[in-house]
This record gives structure tokens, C-alpha cells and sequence, in this order.
């Protein structure tokens, strides 16, 4: 099993968001944006605080890829 946050990425260039700035806004560590950006498992809490932050759903800032 795989995830992707492709859909993450997308919507941060639609809302002219950096991904350091979203990182600096929600309190994330550089690790955890190092493991987003590798496409690695985080917390379902740093999941909670994006989509709080960016007004979206799981749903809409990942996928699962079946291997």
C-alpha cells in the first residue's frame, strides 16, 4: 500500500500557498514536511491540522495507491 499527497501539493499552488508557510502555520516540524514531500506515513494529527488549516477533507489532500 502507498499514499500520495499529490492532491496536497495541488491545492497548495491553487491557494498560493508555500509549503513552508503551511508548515509554519500549522507548527510542523521540517521532518514532517520532508516525509510529506516523499510521500512517507504522518500522523493523523498533522492530517487534522492541514486540513483545518487549508478548509478541506482527508480526501482532498490524499490517496491511496494500491501496489
Amino acid at each position: 500500500m502507498a499514499i500520495s499527497y499529490n492532491k496536497l501539493w495541488k491545492l497548495l499552488i491553487d491557494k498560493q500557498m508555500s509549503k513552508v508557510y503551511l508548515r509554519d502555520s500549522i507548527g510542523m516540524g521540517p521532518s514532517t514536511l520532508a516525509k510529506l514531500s516523499k510521500n512517507q506515513r504522518v500522523s493523523l494529527e498533522v492530517l487534522e491540522k492541514i486540513c483545518k488549516e487549508l478548509n478541506c477533507n482527508f480526501g482532498d489532500i490524499i490517496d491511496f495507491i494500491e501496489e
